[in-house]
């Protein structure tokens, strides 16, 4: 090879190198790259957490909202430290039926079933709040009992074999009725008021229900506008869940003849007299 074909061949190296270089560097992601997207991410994960903190929110006050129980007063039905879920749709699309679940406020009312120990501080109390409101730790004012009678029921008791009777109609509560427990040791006779509940935890032993409180306003019933919404699920523990179903008793026929449709009746009952008074006043002027 001659020299100056030596000279042509090491001029072209470094020009071919650099188009390698160049090539390799394409092919390859920036050095960069890889800490913009991990910071991007950083960056955005605040702004996830919040949307989706407002977003369960949003659901827990118009949808669904989970509850801790914090008693025993619906034993065995629901134990201490389960967690439900509760629908609050349900009662705009239909009436509160006997037999439901129902877990309602009890502010400026009803006396805690339970001791809670007061925040130490707006922290903690900001803590609690959300706490209660996912379902974590007991509502401090939040109950949960099982409707008996609704606005119109003459509920009492209890009849010649010991059982609650509802418009007349003795309730089997055997399926329900915590191991043991008579349906009541004390005695209560009560029409419930118009747009208030009768109320009844399932351990009848330890419950603070509307018993014990007849001599409040309402005699013992709550207000329908309290009510928070239906306990449907049982979600925690999870060897534990299932659906929370309205117990057979409350399908009676006598039961769903009265009760609700108490003013209903009432109302043909006043206008049947009415319409053949009328009649009478037409024939004599004939």
């Amino acid at each position: 090879m001659t020299s100056e074909s030596q000279e042509h061949g090491a001029s072209r190296r470094p020009v071919e190198d650099e188009v390698d270089v160049v090539a390799e560097e394409t092919q390859k992601p920036a050095k960069g790259g890889k800490k913009e997207k991990k910071g991007s991410f950083w960056k955005e994960l605040p702004v996830l957490v919040v949307v989706a903190l407002v977003l369960a929110l949003i659901i827990r006050t118009f949808v669904v909202q989970a509850f801790y129980i914090p008693s025993e007063s619906m034993e065995n039905t629901l134990l201490t430290n389960d967690r439900v879920l509760v629908n609050k749709m349900v009662y705009h699309t239909r009436d509160i039926e006997r037999g439901d679940v129902v877990v309602f406020s009890g502010v400026d009312s009803w006396d805690g079933e339970f001791p809670v120990e007061e925040p130490s501080n707006a922290v903690a109390g900001f803590f609690r709040w959300l706490g209660a409101a996912f379902g974590i730790v007991p509502g401090e004012k939040d109950y949960i009992k099982r409707v008996i009678g609704v606005e119109g029921d003459h509920v009492k008791c209890c009849d010649s074999k010991g059982r609650i009777t509802v418009n007349g109609t003795p309730l089997d509560e055997e399926s329900y009725l915590y191991p043991g427990n008579v349906p009541s040791e004390t005695f209560f006779d009560i029409t419930v008021p118009k747009g208030r509940l009768w109320v009844m935890g399932d351990h009848r032993l330890v419950s603070l229900d509307s018993r014990s409180h007849t001599g409040d306003p309402g005699g013992g019933s709550i207000p329908v506008s309290q009510v928070v919404g239906r306990a449907f699920v049982i979600v925690w523990p999870f060897d534990r869940m299932t659906s929370i179903d309205i117990p057979d008793t409350f399908a009676q026929p006598a039961l769903q003849a009265l009760g609700g449709s108490v003013p209903m009746v009432a109302g043909f009952g006043l206008a049947v007299p009415l319409v053949l008074l009328r009649r009478r006043r037409r024939g004599g002027r004939r």
